[in-house]
This record gives C-alpha cells, sequence and structure tokens, in this order.
C-alpha cells in the first residue's frame, strides 16, 4: 500500500478494506474485538489509519482470515506471542508479494 512515488500519511478506511479484501463494517467490528487497532479519528469520526494501524490489521487479518483461528483465539495469540505472531505475517506478506510478481512474469512471458 506505501509505494516509493506515494508517501502517504493517512488512509481512510475504504483504502484499507480494499487492501484486505474485507467489508468496512469488518474492520469496525474487528476495532471493537482488539483493542491494538485503534486508527484517529478526525473531529467527524472519520478513521485516519497510518501505516502501522494497517499492519496491525494485517497480523489479525492473517490470524483470523488466512489461518483460521476463532477471535477469541487470535486475542490470545496476539496477547501471549506478539513477535512471533508479527513475523509469522510478515512472512505471509513477503510470500504473496513474491507470488504476485512471479505471477506477472509468468503473464509477461506467456505473451511472448
Amino acid at each position: 500500500m506505501n509505494t516509493p512515488k506515494t508517501k502517504k500519511i493517512y488512509y481512510s478506511i475504504k483504502e484499507v478494506a480494499a487492501k484486505y479484501g474485507v467489508n468496512e463494517s469488518l474492520l469496525r467490528y474487528w476495532e471493537t474485538e482488539f483493542p491494538q487497532l485503534k486508527p484517529q479519528t478526525t473531529g467527524n469520526k472519520v478513521r485516519q489509519y497510518t501505516q502501522k494501524d494497517i499492519e496491525r490489521i494485517g497480523v489479525v487479518y492473517n490470524l483470523v482470515k488466512v489461518r483460521g483461528f476463532k477471535l477469541s483465539a487470535a486475542r490470545r495469540m496476539l496477547n501471549e506471542n506478539r513477535e512471533g505472531v508479527d513475523k509469522s505475517a510478515q512472512v505471509l506478506e513477503t510470500l504473496i508479494s513474491v507470488r504476485d510478481e512471479l505471477q506477472e512474469l509468468k503473464r509477461q512471458l506467456d505473451l511472448i
């Protein structure tokens, strides 16, 4: 989401939801279930997510959507083994990025 060309400080809930392919309502629900997810809000209660907030959402997404943990188990994992969970989420993001690059290379080679 944070490319070298664009250095945004804040992202909207719509942008974050699109990044993970989830509904905005799910992100709002996760905020009630995980105290770690608390984006800044403006006077109009518009959520503003920083890159750090997006990384935290990525960790929750990895536990709940990718690995299939129930919310209570995901909360327990975050509380008991935060460092291990963070590393696991980073590895997953790297692997997804590599996969996407390889798929793009394959598409380009198929055109030749």
